[in-house]
């Protein structure tokens, strides 16, 4: 199976001076910036344009998280960021994902976020597009 065809996406990431607090460590909320490209990275690596559905009134929100810090990222390091499918509805889909430092795949950082497809001028949940939903059956 293919990196597209999979479940899972793996996303690159340094730690540069901009993500780290004064000691050098990787501020708690930059976790959150890497996951979000990672997810964004998962779709648009199969071939679904996110511009497209600001047009057609879409867009995706995360709906809910829960996250554990494991372990410390600090200036400089090489990150591994993970975005794999765990699951989707209608209107949702579920990701785990994980922040492994690339040079000793020690776990950093472990979420499960769950993204919902809302329509952009009400902001209420709207039904994924048919490409989406066509995608992630595939990937099921």
């Amino acid at each position: 199976m293919t990196e597209s065809a999979s479940a899972t996406y793996r996303l690159p990431v340094r730690v540069y001076i901009e993500d780290t607090d004064a000691g050098g460590i990787v501020f708690h909320a930059k976790y959150l910036h890497y996951m979000e490209r990672a997810r964004t990275e998962w779709v648009r690596d199969r071939g679904i344009g996110l511009r497209g559905g600001l047009a057609d009134n879409y867009s995706y929100v995360v709906q809910r998280l829960s996250i554990h810090y494991a372990a410390a990222a600090k200036l400089d390091d090489e990150l591994l960021v993970s975005a794999e499918l765990t699951g989707f509805g209608r209107v949702w889909m579920g990701f785990l994902q994980r922040v492994t430092r690339k040079s000793d795949g020690v776990l950093l950082a472990e979420a499960d976020v769950k993204v919902a497809c809302v329509a952009l001028d009400t902001g209420k949940p709207r039904r994924m597009p048919d490409a989406i939903l066509e995608l992630l059956n595939k990937i099921r």
